[in-house]
């Protein structure tokens, strides 16, 4: 057996972990899960880091389970939250149970013959016929009120930071969460619950049970809140999650996310979202500290990453995109660029509107009159015959060259460029 625990140790995911867990895991193969919450229709890089915990889990032999929350994300975890949120219906439950589990099949081995292979459960399949009777009978009496009243969850939304107090229906959460365990450990031989650090005061609750109920031993172990070096959320932009989904999060936006960390941030981030070994990653960042300005180590970051949640396919298109700006990107890279891509690549570039009509319409007069690429025809005259200008990346020649429909891009962009870093996208509507 690989030594999970002291793989997760090095790479820094470690919070908090019950005495006995490594000892236990030693023993030989056994059963985790990891709870996710069904709140939208993609997990977001937030979500990952518990993936990555259950992929190492694989990894080292043991066999994983990603817990859907059918049931307790129709009530909502009041873990970090101020205010008791939405309740979702169950057609919407079961979509967004539906499209997680199409993204985590990417990232866990599901479909093979080893014994090891995970498996999806959502708690709505034991919880639908459960009474509200029988829960309160057969699993409330074994939790007392004060234990549940202890937990920083709990007390936090007690105190005067919550004008609003806690719902029954959120009180009930960390037994839901417990019960989950429980039936877990009984019929999937569940011995560990894994999460993030918020979740340590519900996955104790769970191993208590299990202790109370059945007189066995749970464990337990939770990885730290990820976060940025500079103090700020990790996970978050200008656009809000970065999400798996590449509707939501283009893998060009993805790619860009994982490229712009900081030095600090990437050999943190290295360790805890790749795959990578040890001597590779230690390897990686003396490269790195070599020459930092080159970004080795954001480079390769960014690689795994994309590969792992969108194929080596998307990660390509991703780097091609990524040279459209800054390196020397031919006419037939932008043009294999599907339109979102294309619009991200170029978000907040200057953009112009010509009628389609209008075209084919000479280039002096698109430039220099119809659009404000320059300011005036005698200026683009200049910068044409001294090589300045491209449209779609290819180098006009020719003031007298006519610019029609066949330059459009996705049916209805050209791109013009001015000198190396300027530039324009004419929408021809």
């Amino acid at each position: 057996m690989k030594n999970f625990v002291e793989e997760l140790r090095w790479r820094g995911m470690i919070q908090d972990i019950m005495p006995g867990t490594e000892e236990k895991l030693m023993e030989g193969p056994t059963g985790a899960y990891v709870g996710i919450d069904p709140t939208a229709d993609s997990l977001h890089i937030g979500h990952l880091v518990s993936v990555m915990i259950l992929k190492h889990f694989q990894n080292c032999g043991h066999k994983p389970f990603a817990l859907v929350g059918g049931a307790t994300g129709m009530i909502g975890d009041p873990s970090m939250k101020s205010q008791e949120r939405n309740l979702l219906d169950e057609a919407t439950l079961a979509h967004n149970v539906a499209c997680i589990k199409k993204q985590l099949s990417r990232l866990l081995d599901f479909d093979s013959d080893a014994p090891n292979k995970a498996e999806l459960v959502n708690n709505y399949d034991w919880m639908k016929d459960y009474t509200f009777i029988d829960f309160v009978r057969d699993i409330g009496k074994h939790i007392t009120v004060n234990y549940m009243m202890a937990k920083d969850s709990v007390k936090k939304r007690l105190s005067s930071e919550s004008r609003e107090g806690m719902s029954f229906t959120e009180f009930s959460y960390q037994l839901l969460q417990g019960y989950d365990y429980l039936y877990l450990y009984e019929h999937k031989g569940c011995m560990l619950q894994l999460g993030g650090a918020d979740q340590w005061g519900n996955i104790t609750t769970g191993s208590e049970l299990i202790r109370r109920v059945l007189g066995k031993e749970a464990y337990a172990l939770t990885c730290p809140l990820i976060t940025k070096a500079d103090g700020g959320k990790f996970g978050k932009t200008e656009k809000g999650n970065v999400w798996l989904d590449p509707e939501r999060t283009s893998p060009y936006q993805f790619y860009q996310f994982w490229l712009n960390v900081s030095d600090a941030d990437a050999e943190r981030y290295i360790k805890i979202f790749t795959m990578l070994s040890r001597e590779e990653i230690e390897e990686a960042v003396a490269v790195h500290s070599e020459a930092p300005h080159l970004r080795h180590l954001q480079k390769l970051l960014a690689k795994e990453v994309t590969v792992m949640v969108h194929g080596e396919a998307e990660y390509r298109k991703a780097v091609a995109a990524s040279e459209m700006l800054f390196g020397n990107a031919t006419s037939e890279a932008l043009k294999s660029l599907d339109e979102k891509t294309f619009l991200d690549v170029f978000a907040g570039v200057p953009t112009f509107a010509v009628s389609k009509e209008s075209l084919p319409m000479n280039v002096l007069e698109l430039l220099g009159a119809e659009t404000g690429v320059f300011p005036s025809k005698g200026e683009c005259r200049k910068m044409i015959q001294g090589g300045g200008v491209s449209i779609d990346k290819e180098k006009v020649t020719d003031i007298n060259a006519m610019i029609g429909e066949e330059s459009l891009l996705n049916g209805k962009y050209i791109l013009a460029q001015r000198g190396k870093k300027n530039y324009y996208i004419i929408k021809v509507e």
